[in-house]
């Protein structure tokens, strides 16, 4: 049984480096060369989730840039797969939503994330990926809904705080958004894009104070003779 442990990380730390291999040729834009790394990842450790979602996003990404029908079937099937494996995989329920709508599928995203949800109703991260999903759709206020159920799971989720600060920003409601954003980064403060967002919001809403009308508290004088 020890032997057999040994053996078993040893295919999980070969799996995590093929991974690590395909990402890394897959930013480069080695599509192909990528996606025979996460194949060897599959190969040497079946179960792991990861290489069937790394093998979806690399298919994915080939489908958009070639329009090839067999590079989307392989795509979905493969997040499909991953699913299986880990059925509360954060990032294969959001690439195969995307997936879905990118063909026209829009109801069935909606139906995936939203079967997530009911499965998992104690997890913050489907509400918010529901949320995201409406907010693309143009629906804000669904999707605000959706981040307060996932801030009453969570009231310290960074995500959700971002996004309805984000919400709040679209809606014209800066200091607003301020408060939501600065509580994120107070969760997690290496988000460095959330971060420059909230130094340009500070200084915004710092000229606006400068800049507005200064009552005296005087009442105004009546006409002189």
């Amino acid at each position: 049984m020890v032997l057999l442990a040994c053996s078993l990380c040893g295919c999980t730390l070969l799996a995590h480096g093929q991974n690590a291999d395909g990402v890394r040729l897959v930013r480069q834009g080695f599509h192909q060369a990528a996606i025979e790394r996460f194949q060897q990842a599959i190969a040497s450790d079946p179960q792991n989730p990861d290489g069937y979602y790394n093998l979806a996003a690399a298919y994915h990404r080939l489908a958009r840039i070639s329009g090839n029908p067999e590079h989307w079937e392989q795509a979905e099937s493969y997040y499909n797969q991953c699913k299986d494996r880990d059925p509360n995989h954060q990032d294969c329920y959001r690439g195969l939503a995307v997936l879905l709508v990118q063909r026209g599928r829009k109801d069935e995203a909606f139906r995936l994330l939203e079967t997530w949800s009911e499965r998992y109703p104690t997890s913050p991260t489907p509400k918010i990926e529901l949320a995201r999903l409406y907010e693309e759709m143009a629906d804000r206020e669904t999707a605000r809904e959706y981040l307060y159920d996932a801030l009453s799971v969570d009231p310290y989720n960074a995500r959700a705080l971002a996004a309805l600060g984000r919400l709040h920003e679209q809606d014209g409601n800066m200091a607003q958004a301020l408060a939501d954003y600065q509580r994120s980064l107070a969760q997690d403060r290496f988000q460095p894009e959330l971060a420059a967002r909230v130094a340009a919001l500070t200084a915004a809403l710092s000229r606006n104070t400068a800049t507005a009308p200064q009552r005296t508290g005087r009442a105004p004088s009546g006409p002189q003779r």
